[in-house]
């Protein structure tokens, strides 16, 4: 294949090239070519603007069949490159439905949204979604994409709107070299442009050598904002994938001593945003990007700044609030959880590190009632805390992010980065807000670059952007394709959702409804057992059916909710012969090692794989019964909102499938 594509790419009208004519085909611009004695290829040709287009590739009878009825045009609306079936226009089934699923679109809208005129009967004559999932084989891929919003319901307006065209002035034309130029046509077609980057193609997977732009994503990367700008968008819109070309298009404008900030809550994510970049940025550009996770950058930053203190987190910080407590002889009534996060929720998010300021804090949200004594109480305790951190020389990090804005608004006088952007703002705290604000400086052009999903937030950070000082108001965006998964995966993880409100990362909400896939497949499946042992039985069962059937070890993933479960597993799969490659806080996903993955659910944030396993969704696991055993009711409420959270980000890393397995006794969400 790869001396075929050579030659072809280096003269595609070589004598060696064999093209034959399909005299049965109604495209007379298709033809074949040999490949090699099993495979023909199809093509088209238009020799007058010298572009020769390879389409398909299989076994000699498959390939003519496949290209008999197939039409290759360029759409005079949309100026992209279509392929689809011919043969169904001339047998358009009767309408045969008193609502047809089409009929609120005019023939002009159909045309608008990339319907080839020769198809408007055949899309009138659909009337019901199943029949239109049904078809898909039909269409053009943008025309099918654009159509199966009007099917969910989206008001025709609106998917114009959505898939409204930057370049739309008329210039469509039927040249297949300009409409290579085409967005639409991007989607589908490659351009190679010469030896070395045919080799890479054909050397590696389509997603390591090529990330594509939506045209709605596109102009959301290309445009220039007066202040910093907001996107939202559910679990596999490709958030991640617009803020790394955002950062690759607002690099080539940099002057030499400017930067930009690309930061996230995760450590794992960082690094994987960073080896992306490397594939889409050229050197120089990637040179002026710092790629970090917030807390490391805090820490970093304050290391060279000549503080020693050591940021700390988990047991060592519950240890640190258990002294402070022993020492203040604190009221019982309150749990060492409780003052933890009273601080971080009331006192550090509103700065209030005096009991003055904390006397008229304002408590808005907090399910306990404190009077004036019992904040003073309280107080008590947290001046404890104070003292301790300070005696041990260790801070907690939002206390670290608070000292740390501080020197950077008396120390310096110009930005520290020209442009921030953030991926995943939803896990960040109202001190981790303030301080990119602060990196950011005064309000100016593209400052900050804000990307978020509320359906995702797994750690219970919650701050309103506009109470941190950043102004996102008339340039939000709102991304709406899933790329990731099926829609059967999408909305099963989705309804695990239901019945809870989020925010819009500022003070609206986010109903999360307006996004669909655009691919179908089974729905996930639930699997009950007896036991633990015959859990794992069932699992490996179906995971060594996906290897049978050729999926890859490492496009699988098990997913639990505590790390002792990831670890079981992975102690079992090993003994039975299976290779497992652990996901965790330290080691992130390596594509080039083989084996399962594994990893708790907090891991698996923003990777994604064919299919995903979801073990031990049992009653105490999930929910987690640390995790929501809370006195306080909203404390309870907003602990239960983050643990389904947790098993929608898990389930939405599925590609192609999933499954959710339970033993004993099953988690309530189920």
């Amino acid at each position: 294949m790869t001396d075929f594509l050579n030659k072809f790419h280096n003269n595609p009208t070589a004598p060696g090239i064999n093209y034959e004519k399909l005299n049965a085909c109604k495209d007379r611009k298709l033809c074949s070519v040999r490949i090699d004695n099993t495979y023909r290829g199809i093509v088209v040709r238009q020799p007058e603007t010298g572009v020769y287009l390879l389409l398909w590739v299989d076994h000699h009878d498959e390939a003519y069949a496949w290209a008999r009825n197939k039409k290759c045009e360029v759409n005079p609306i949309t100026g992209g490159i279509q392929v689809y079936e011919m043969q169904i226009m001339q047998k358009a089934v009767p309408a045969s439905y008193d609502v047809m699923l089409f009929s609120k679109a005019s023939d002009g809208d159909l045309l608008e949204l990339g319907v080839p005129e020769d198809m408007i009967s055949f899309v009138r004559s659909i009337g019901t979604v199943q029949e239109f999932y049904d078809r898909k084989s039909f269409f053009p891929a943008d025309a099918f994409e654009n159509l199966s919003w009007l099917a969910e319901g989206i008001p025709v307006d609106e998917v114009k709107d959505l898939f409204r065209h930057d370049d739309e002035a008329g210039k469509v034309s039927h040249s297949l070299a300009d409409a290579l130029e085409n967005p639409e046509t991007l989607k589908s077609f490659v351009v190679v442009e010469g030896e070395d980057e045919l080799r890479r193609i054909m050397a590696e997977p389509l997603e390591k050598w090529r990330v594509f732009l939506h045209p709605a994503q596109r102009r959301i990367v290309n445009r220039t904002y007066t202040g910093s700008a907001r996107v939202l968008g559910g679990a596999g819109t490709g958030k991640t994938v617009v803020a790394m070309h955002r950062a690759k298009h607002l690099a080539t404008g940099l002057k030499d001593n400017e930067r930009i900030l690309f930061t996230t809550f995760t450590t794992n994510l960082a690094s994987d945003i960073k080896d992306n970049l490397r594939k889409i940025c050229a050197p120089d550009e990637l040179r002026k990007i710092d790629v970090i996770n917030l807390d490391a950058w805090v820490s970093q930053f304050l290391r060279e700044q000549g503080y020693s203190a050591e940021i700390i987190y988990g047991e060592r910080l519950s240890k640190l609030w258990e002294d402070a407590i022993a020492v203040s002889d604190a009221d019982t009534r309150f749990s060492a959880g409780f003052y933890q996060e009273e601080y971080t929720r009331i006192a550090a998010a509103q700065e209030a590190f005096s009991l003055e300021k904390y006397l008229k804090a304002s408590r808005t949200g907090r399910g306990t009632r404190l009077d004036r004594n019992s904040r003073i109480q309280v107080w008590k305790v947290f001046e404890a805390y104070q003292n301790q951190m300070k005696e041990q020389n260790v801070r907690d990090i939002n206390t670290a992010m608070y000292e740390c804005r501080l020197l950077l608004e008396t120390s310096c006088k110009e930005n520290w980065y020209r442009h921030v952007i953030v991926d995943e703002c939803q896990d960040l705290s109202v001190n981790g807000l303030r301080l990119l604000r602060a990196m950011a400086g005064d309000e100016h052009n593209d400052d900050l670059f804000i990307v978020g999903d509320a359906h995702q937030r797994i750690y219970k950070n919650r701050a309103a952007l506009s109470q941190c000082g950043i102004n996102v108001r008339g340039r939000s965006s709102i991304l709406r394709i899933n790329y990731r998964t099926t829609e059967e995966i999408r909305r099963t993880a989705f309804a695990f959702l239901n019945g809870i409100t989020f925010d819009d990362l500022d003070d609206d909400y986010d109903d999360g409804e307006k996004c669909q896939s655009l691919t179908h497949g089974e729905k996930p499946q639930i699997l009950s057992f007896a036991n633990a042992s015959e859990e794992f039985a069932g699992v490996l069962q179906k995971i060594r059916a996906l290897i049978a059937g050729g999926v890859s070890d490492k496009n699988i993933c098990v997913v639990a909710r505590r790390r002792m479960l990831v670890k079981d597993y992975i102690a079992k799969f090993t003994a039975n012969g299976l290779r497992c490659y652990e996901i965790s806080g330290s080691r992130a996903d390596d594509r080039e090692q083989d084996g399962i993955r594994a990893a708790t659910m907090h891991r698996v944030k923003g990777l994604e794989f064919q299919y995903v396993f979801v073990v031990a969704a049992n009653k105490g696991v999930l929910p987690l019964a640390l995790a929501v055993d809370h006195a306080d009711a909203v404390s309870r409420q907003e602990n239960m909102t983050a643990e389904k959270c947790l098993l929608y980000v898990a389930l939405t890393r599925a590609q192609k499938g999933a499954f959710i397995s339970w033993y004993g006794q099953k988690s309530e969400f189920l």
